[in-house]
């Protein structure tokens, strides 16, 4: 869990906060996150370049000699010598995946719900025991990027409610949050909350670390997620419009890369990597 800097050299007040943060997330969430030594949960260097490679199957390549920051799906290898983020599709299925059907979301008539630009279906985190059962499956996948030697992991999806029909309410959202938060403090990873602006708020009673969003320059969010993340934010923007208006503002601050869309590997047709300089 995240201690703010001016409380981390003063250990009874660090035990406080991380005491207090721990009741408000039993009382709000109905789980209380692990909290891990602060020492041991490492952030990614602020400001540092970075890369986004979690396209499947073939993202992972050697990133640029100037990286200092990748993020790799689960499937992939980390980048040697590198801070590695591990991106784990932790509210949707995947196409390719096979999923009980009864833990993916359902509407009135019985259809899955589908997140119809990926073509992802909903998992079901309405119940406390769907909850679990969904965690018998992401769960072990946390482990394995822990295991592989990753140091953080970016659950995707936090917003699948958005996209839910009213199904899922952000309270389901942030009580499957609590348990992946304890997942991944249990083996000392980092946390990134990966966009959803509307529960920032909530992100330190969860014990959310820090924050991977997409496209906060062309959407002028970058402020707001500054003022709940401070500078531990890494951004990809998929426009140069987006990427001109982060750069302006935050560049040497925050950590910023230009990817396309699809975030192909070098070859593609459609492959595109950029910095601020």
């Amino acid at each position: 869990m995240s201690i703010l800097p001016g409380l981390r050299s003063i250990k009874l007040r660090s035990a406080l906060t991380a005491f207090v943060a721990g009741i408000v997330a039993t009382t709000t969430f109905g789980v209380s996150p692990a909290v891990a030594d602060p020492s041991a949960v490492t952030l990614p260097p602020a400001g540092a370049q970075w890369d986004y490679q979690i396209g499947r199957p073939n993202g992972a390549y050697t990133p640029s000699s100037d990286v200092q920051i990748v993020s790799r799906d689960r499937q992939s290898a980390p980048a040697p010598g590198l801070y590695n983020i591990c991106y784990v599709n932790a509210y949707q299925a995947q196409p390719n995946e096979t999923w009980d059907s009864s833990l993916l979301l359902h509407d009135a008539n019985g259809n899955v719900v589908v997140d119809t630009q990926w073509n992802e279906p909903l998992l079901d985190i309405t119940t406390a025991a769907k909850r679990t059962a969904i965690m018998d499956v992401v769960g072990p996948w946390i482990d394995g990027c822990a295991s592989s030697g990753f140091d953080a992991v970016e659950p995707d999806n936090y917003d699948s409610y958005e996209r839910s029909q009213g199904l899922i309410t952000t309270s389901n959202a942030e009580a499957f949050m609590s348990l992946l938060v304890a997942r991944a403090h249990s083996h000392n990873l980092a946390i990134a909350q990966k966009n959803t602006l509307a529960l920032a708020p909530d992100r330190q009673a969860l014990g959310l670390d820090f924050a991977v969003v997409e496209e906060c320059g062309a959407y002028t969010e970058c402020a707001d997620y500054v003022g709940y993340f401070g500078n531990n934010i890494v951004d990809v923007e998929y426009t140069d419009t987006g990427m001109a208006n982060v750069c302006d503002s935050y560049a040497g601050t925050l950590s910023i890369v230009r990817r396309d869309v699809l975030v192909t590997a070098p070859g593609s047709d459609t492959y595109v990597y950029g910095t601020c300089s």
